[in-house]
């Protein structure tokens, strides 16, 4: 094989690394996968406030059930209750 063709497949397999890696960034961005945030459905007790990735095998998660916020550590293979009763920053919701 020649140089050229060698030249060739890395500058292809740099494409293609490019491409998965854009894809993956943007369905991070748009919040594929994962939790989602916010009201998405029509519930009015439980909502998800906020959500972050301590580790990539575990999250914090910030939910709010009536008029109180847990905060909750999920994991892989267990979840545990990190504080409950919380009251929400702003006060109880109306």
């Amino acid at each position: 094989m020649e140089w050229a063709s060698y030249l060739r497949f890395v500058l292809a397999l740099l494409v293609v690394l490019g491409l998965i890696g854009g894809f993956a960034f943007l369905a991070r961005r748009w919040g594929l996968g994962g939790i989602q945030t916010g009201k998405r459905d029509r519930s009015e007790r439980l909502e998800v406030i906020e959500a972050l990735s301590v580790d990539p095998r575990r999250r914090l998660v910030l939910i709010r059930r009536d008029d109180r916020e847990h905060l909750l550590l999920l994991g892989q293979d267990s979840e545990r209750v990190i504080e409950t009763g919380i009251t929400p920053v702003g006060g109880p919701r109306p």
